[in-house]
């Protein structure tokens, strides 16, 4: 599915390519917001609004530290996904970047426009300078700083390589393109066109939205748009609910921003998918199909109960909220066998999925990998819960997701301490952590207590009750 959230690697190994939320890998007006120091670029994100509460400043910090990273290498760049801790070095993730852009939109300051610009022209320049392809794709992910590779390979450029091309993540294999990918780059730029008016941003995301059209359309029984392409461009055989619950945000705000009709059929299509994904019985969505004719009924993730409310914002199927909240929910702390969780520390939440609940905790999730924690909470799926739970307004909504949200900022303030991006401080206590402890997903990959962009950009929008899917 969508965007590259979960970790393989944690070591010195390299790790295979990520499946699901990873399993891919014209003149722009560039250099909006002028390049700081990491420090001092964090400083001023933080102090941009002083209405906002402390711990959404902190987040704005910790997003301003990892886009600013590494200054010597350019003013085009993207922001780097998880701290350095987690062994991905400089790997920007498009659905992270995408994430950032929408969450600094949110916080509705001007140093926060200003950044999200900065890196909206960024990912149109990944589609203007991809080193093989010219037809609109962005890739998995991109290095934006250089390092030195585990078996010794140096990587010495930042996003722009020393030719100009976009500088994509080979190394890991983060080389392929997913639909659920290319559509959250969609939204964070139709967000952009909105916002600023500038016609550059309505048109890459046009770009991506015919790109998805054309690469992702199935006549296949279930329908829908299917997976996307893996690196050597060959087309995968899988059709996701979350991707194509994104594609009902972008294709509808793509129909409102041109006025042409061909998105509302675009749009119909995958709506129609997900609709077919749903278990009457047990108020859920499932996860997708593997061949466009049998639906996956195991494992079943969060992201396709609490997206779902977000785009549709159907009260038919708004039970998918109540069953997320209930069958996912976990409490980690420190008594428990594979926590990580300092002593006297608990958090509340949801985890990836049905499967992470069953996770074998006598074994590591992969090579080289801790063993993982049962009751992990993955905090930006928990994000989602609350931000979903906002949305709908029911009865007793409002608390449930204000104790998630305590949830979370606690974690910012807790867990994650010393780590560094681009080999430099974080600023203090800012940055949520992926997860409370190491999960399994149950999808082939796990997560880890590392900052991540992501789950800090998912904290912003639910903190400020702004949905990145609605249209």
């Amino acid at each position: 599915m969508t965007g590259m959230s979960g970790i393989t690697s944690m070591t010195g190994k390299q790790g295979p390519a990520l499946p699901r939320r990873t399993l891919i890998g014209a003149g722009l007006g560039l250099g909006v917001a002028g390049f700081t120091a990491a420090g001092a670029g964090a400083a001023r994100a933080a102090a941009g609004d002083a209405s906002a509460a402390p711990a959404q400043r902190r987040a704005r910090a910790f997003l301003a530290a990892a886009m600013d990273a590494y200054p010597e290498h350019g003013s085009i760049r993207l922001t780097q996904s998880y701290s350095d801790q987690a062994g991905l070095f400089s790997t920007a993730f498009t659905y992270d970047n995408a994430l950032a852009v929408l969450a600094l939109l949110a916080t509705r300051t001007t140093d926060g426009r200003a950044r999200a610009v900065v890196l909206g022209d960024a990912l149109l320049y990944a589609q203007e300078h991809d080193p093989v392809h010219a037809d609109g794709r962005l890739r998995q992910a991109y290095n934006v700083g250089p390092y030195t590779f585990y078996d010794g390979s140096r990587q010495p450029d930042g996003f722009v390589r020393a030719d100009g091309s976009a500088n994509v993540g080979t190394q890991f294999g983060f080389t392929g393109t997913a639909v659920g990918d290319m559509a959250w780059a969609g939204i964070a730029l139709s967000a952009l066109a909105r916002r600023t008016g500038e016609r550059r941003f309505l048109y890459g995301a046009v770009r991506i939205g015919e790109w998805i059209e054309r690469n992702g359309r199935t006549e296949e029984p279930l329908g829908g748009y299917k997976f996307g392409v893996n690196g050597a461009n060959e087309k995968l055989p899988f059709t996701s609910t979350e991707h194509n619950t994104d594609l009902v945000c972008l294709f509808g705000r793509l129909a409102r921003l041109t006025g042409d009709a061909v998105w509302l059929e675009r749009r119909a299509r995958a709506r129609g998918f997900v609709v077919k994904m749903w278990d009457v019985d047990g108020g859920f969505f499932y996860t997708g199909t593997n061949d466009g004719v049998t639906i996956n009924t195991s494992p079943v993730p969060e992201d396709t109960q609490t997206w779902t409310h977000l785009a549709l914002d159907s009260r038919v199927h708004a039970r998918s909220l109540d069953w997320a909240a209930r069958e996912l929910a976990v409490l980690d702390h420190a008594e428990r066998r594979n926590s990580t969780v300092p002593a006297g520390q608990s958090y509340e939440g949801v985890t990836f999925s049905s499967a992470s609940l069953l996770a074998n905790e006598d074994a590591p999730i992969a090579d080289s990998q801790p063993r993982p924690d049962r009751n992990g909470v993955w905090f930006e799926g928990t994000a989602h819960l609350a931000l979903a739970l906002r949305a709908r307004h029911g009865r007793g909504d409002e608390a449930q997701a204000r104790r998630l949200i305590d949830s979370i900022e606690r974690a910012q303030d807790l867990l994650g301490g010393g780590q560094t991006v681009g080999g430099q401080a974080l600023p203090g206590r800012s940055g949520v952590v992926a997860a409370s402890s190491p999960l399994d997903t149950g999808f082939g990959f796990g997560y880890y207590p590392y900052r991540h962009t992501g789950a800090t950009a998912w904290y912003l929008m639910a903190a400020t009750r702004s949905n990145p899917l609605g249209v």
